[in-house]
């Protein structure tokens, strides 16, 4: 005799997740709450950049780059670190982290399954790269020459991850992903494009650094 699975509504739709708990925000509350966090990272980012604004991180585009490095440090260690250590429980997990986590799973429900190449990427991300964006932006606050080297680790780091991410999925059919426009053109491909084109554009920049 067959079993009932828990009803949810990522994709696959004969996905089993048989300890999914549906999210007490609603996605304009997840979303908040992730672009509100966002911005308080930018604040102190710019807040902590001011008085190198002269010497060290002339520049918007310098200005940028730092708040990259800061936010890719919060974003890779704490969100993607949450997934790492909780992608286990993270379908019936209430926590705002998770809840976000299962908002963006609409996009890819690997994140609920522990799928093993996203589980070892993620924790890659996480631990390893985490800590070098962070690493990076202390190495550009004051103007070390170990700027490039961790820049350019990071960036390919990165890109690899993401290429990577992309095509495991979309070699398939991408059946891991809702087909609604919203959830695979803004959440799966819009929102990690930007590691693939930022990266490439801070590779060429150390690259052109490395020759003067």
């Amino acid at each position: 005799m067959a079993t009932a699975h828990t009803p949810h509504p990522y994709y696959p739709l004969d996905l089993v997740l048989d300890h999914y708990v549906p999210n007490t925000y609603s996605m304009k509350d997840t979303l908040t709450l992730l672009f509100s966090t966002f911005g308080a990272i930018t604040i102190g980012s710019i807040a902590l950049s001011y008085p190198k604004r002269h010497s060290t991180i002339k520049g918007l585009g310098n200005q940028l780059t730092f708040l990259w490095f800061v936010m890719c440090g919060f974003i890779h260690l704490f969100l993607e670190g949450y997934f790492s250590v909780h992608h286990a429980t993270l379908a019936g997990d209430q926590h705002p982290l998770a809840q976000v986590w299962k908002e963006y799973s609409l996009s890819d429900s690997r994140y609920l399954s522990s799928d093993s190449f996203v589980l070892i990427m993620e924790s890659i991300t996480a631990f390893a790269w985490g800590p070098l964006a962070f690493f990076a932006a202390k190495t550009m606050y004051y103007n070390t020459p170990a700027r490039h080297v961790a820049q350019l680790i990071l960036s390919l780091g990165q890109i690899y991850g993401c290429v990577l991410y992309y095509l495991t999925t979309m070699v398939e059919g991408s059946p891991h992903c809702d087909p609604h426009p919203y959830y695979y053109y803004f959440y799966f491909a819009f929102f990690n494009i930007f590691w693939i084109v930022v990266p490439t554009i801070l590779m060429h920049n150390s690259q052109g650094c490395s020759r003067r």
